[in-house]
């Protein structure tokens, strides 16, 4: 048997494992698939299965791997152990270390088959454009945990069984913070239609009612992305989805946006990231300030809910620089759209982060933190910093159980006070209320 975990995928039933899955069924190989942050892992399974293979898509699963990794390799140091995914091959050495006999990287699923049967396989390090065109079959979701056991759409006061699934993988762009970028290096991989409603349709009989569609940039394609609407709407048309979409294509997409609004696209995120054009620029997101508040404008106009994600806190990032972004997402009505986390978060340094080539990043940045699985940096004003760490602490400490509007007003009276501004009260405006504003009900962050 080959068990393959997950350690976190966001609160969504993951498409990378159970595509694993299907490629390793159908090399005739018994499969179970485990989420470790919905469920333990048994022993039982443990002492059962031949090869493990653990999913590290982005920074917090792979730090959660490390320990599980160890674990396998203590109870069963014979076995095969595999780590696959966006992540592996940026921390190969460290998931070696904690017990990984093999390391894969991105569109890996059919060499992950033929290593769990023990045959074998190329594990180079394959980036760019030598990331294989695999011919993507169905995921195998057969025995992955039910969809009650993840995070629901709430829209309207109605809480919804949300499936996930990715019509593409990669992105066309190289935004430098991006960790997608060091390894597919501006190229993107096309999951087929046909095979994207097959996994739509799975899910749906499966109880959902909303998909979310885990694209890095929806629009990359926009044909494909157009057929992909259609061919959901005309199949499920009860069944409403979320994407995510850069500010630039929202702006030249337009007529795809009229799509989105006319179908039932609940939300659209964005990684918007800044209303300071120097961190834009730095981050090379294609996108200035204004251009942010005009994709807003433009969703809400149409109806459409956008949900701004961002990175609070930047080497570039000034005290009064801040209060101005926190001002601008109140003057922008975003208040109760944007998850109070993302008013803190740091810049992270993963492995492999084009920024390590920006000199200002190069003053600030220290060793690599091999535990951490980072660059830690400090900034060059030590009260950025401490605004940094006093609102992530309030966040954990006070701000869980908050509205999104006093957690605004928490953070933003913690920053006007370091910048020896006024805080202003204020009244959360008339445009959303935060029932009528959808969401998926886990807060994530990479």
């Amino acid at each position: 048997m080959v068990v393959i975990l997950s350690t976190y995928e966001l609160g969504r039933p993951a498409f990378g494992p159970a595509l694993a899955a299907a490629w390793t069924r159908d090399a005739g190989l018994e499969v179970r698939l485990i989420d470790l942050s919905r469920e333990p892992l048994p022993p039982g399974l443990v002492a059962a299965a031949s090869s493990f293979a653990v999913h590290v898509p982005m920074h917090a699963a792979t730090r959660l791997a490390g320990p599980v990794l160890s674990r396998l390799r203590d109870e069963r140091p014979e076995t095969t152990r595999i780590a696959f995914g966006l992540y592996a091959p940026l921390n190969a050495d460290w998931l070696r270390r904690h017990g990984a006999t093999h390391v894969l990287g991105v569109e890996a699923e059919a060499t992950l088959a033929t290593l769990a049967a023990g045959k074998g396989g190329d594990e180079r390090d394959l980036r760019g454009t030598q990331v294989p065109r695999l011919a993507f079959p169905v995921p195998d979701r057969s025995t992955q945990p039910p969809l009650s056991a993840y995070a629901r759409l709430n829209i309207g006061g109605e809480r919804r069984l949300a499936g996930y699934t990715e019509a593409s993988r990669g992105c066309l762009h190289t935004c430098t913070h991006c960790p997608i970028v060091p390894i597919y290096q501006g190229s993107m991989r096309v999951v087929p239609v046909e095979t994207v409603l097959a996994d739509v349709a799975q899910q749906v009989a499966a109880g959902a009612q909303h998909i979310t569609f885990g694209d890095p940039d929806f629009f990359n394609g926009p044909t494909h992305a157009r057929r992909v609407i259609e061919g959901l709407t005309s199949r499920h048309p009860d069944v409403s989805y979320d994407v995510t979409i850069k500010v630039e294509h929202l702006l030249a997409h337009r007529d795809l946006l009229n799509r989105l609004a006319g179908t039932r696209c609940a939300f659209v995120t964005s990684a918007v990231e800044a209303f300071d054009d120097e961190v834009l620029a730095h981050l090379q997101k294609g996108h200035t300030a204004d251009d942010a508040r005009r994709a807003v404008a433009a969703c809400r106009d149409r109806g459409l809910a956008l949900v701004p994600t961002f990175v609070a806190f930047t080497p570039w990032t000034t005290v009064t620089g801040h209060v101005a972004f926190l001002e601008a997402i109140r003057a922008l009505d975003l208040v109760d759209v944007v998850a109070p986390v993302q008013l803190a978060l740091r810049l992270l340094l993963p492995s492999g982060s084009a920024l390590l080539a920006d000199p200002d990043v190069q003053r600030v940045a220290f060793v690599f933190d091999r535990d951490a699985l980072a660059y830690p940096w400090t900034h060059a004003d030590p009260a950025v910093d401490r605004l940094q760490e006093q609102s992530m602490a309030w966040l954990g400490q006070q701000g869980r159980r908050a509205s999104r509007a006093t957690a605004y007003a928490g953070l933003r009276r913690m920053a006007d006070e370091a910048a020896g501004t006024a805080f202003d009260a204020f009244t959360p405006g008339d445009a959303l209320v935060r029932a009528a504003v959808p969401y998926l009900d886990e807060p994530w962050y990479c």
